[in-house]
């Protein structure tokens, strides 16, 4: 009834327990790795999943890969991270509901908490986000982003089914400090795109799009974008946290809104300077592309490729 995918570097520490979660669940479950150098490969292995292997470029190039190479025969397919957790409730709903849907449903949208150094973070806008995650077999794609990438129906509509549905990483401070890092010059690299068009810009969830996803991202590119240095991570950080009442998340609530919603807004606009002044010394777009992918590391192309 149901495929999930699950991309994975370096995942051990997770993989057991996103794979147990699913379980009852899934008909077929596909590990798409990128070449793991822990014991990720031999832990799916041993659970009976299907494990792909295939190089990163980033999270949206790696899932499309998956959704064009997995061999999945499910009606339905499922996008986790490893760090995800389907919990028992979500599990009965999903049973009860997916075969009972009616065929212009093609999506179903869950709703995610986050937990944080042992915490549920309800408040400062972070609960619910609602993510379309299910979807019928060759009824959705996924953006092409460098960041902040979602699934997009290509025909039909969607629904909500209620149930538990986290993401909980195990991984320490150091681990959410390297992995926001990395988001962070992702993030860039869209920002600077949309201000200089330097490859073909995916509108998946463009103006005209709906739902809290198409919102924030609105949001995001009209204004936040377009505010002056460093103005933009305060003013966020502050409705967040004060208007948003993240305030009420306690201690680990404020280490992680200081951290997701301060530090990490404030160290994109700082690579975004960086690289901006940097390709403002090149004059072509192919230059302009070669420099950033030599400062970020990432595979940039004109194509977007």
């Amino acid at each position: 009834m149901l495929a999930v995918l699950i991309l994975t570097y370096n995942e051990a520490h997770h993989l057991d327990r996103a794979v147990d979660a699913v379980g009852s669940l899934a008909s077929q479950v596909f590990v798409i790795d990128s070449f793991s150098t822990d014991e990720t490969v031999d832990l799916a292995r041993a659970a009976g999943v299907v494990v792909l292997q295939n190089p990163f470029i980033n999270q949206a190039k790696q899932f499309q890969w998956a959704l064009d190479n997995a061999p999945i025969t499910a009606g339905w397919v499922m996008r986790l991270d490893a760090d995800e957790v389907i919990e028992p409730d979500l599990v009965a709903a999903l049973q009860a509901r997916l075969p009972k849907l009616p065929p212009d449903v093609t999506g179903v949208v869950l709703r995610r908490k986050h937990v944080f150094m042992g915490r549920w973070i309800r408040h400062g806008g972070r609960y619910p986000l609602e993510l379309l995650r299910v979807w019928r077999r060759g009824a959705a794609r996924v953006e092409d982003r460098w960041m902040d990438e979602h699934m997009v129906l290509i025909h039909g509509r969607s629904v909500t089914i209620e149930g538990g549905f986290a993401d909980v990483n195990l991984g320490d401070l150091g681990h959410f400090i390297d992995k926001h890092n990395k988001y962070a010059m992702r993030e860039a690299v869209d920002v600077l795109n949309q201000r200089y068009d330097l490859f073909p810009r995916d509108a998946g969830l463009g103006p005209k799009a709906s739902g809290q996803a198409a919102r924030k991202r609105n949001i995001k590119e009209r204004v936040y974008n377009r505010l002056p240095f460093g103005v933009g991570p305060v003013l966020y950080f502050l409705y967040r946290y004060i208007i948003q009442l993240g305030f009420l998340d306690g201690k680990e609530g404020a280490i992680y809104h200081g951290l997701q919603g301060l530090w990490y807004r404030f160290l994109v606009d700082a690579k975004v300077l960086e690289l901006e002044r940097a390709i403002c010394l090149v004059d072509t777009t192919q230059e302009k592309l070669a420099l950033m992918a030599k400062i970020t590391g990432l595979q940039l192309s004109k194509n977007g490729d």
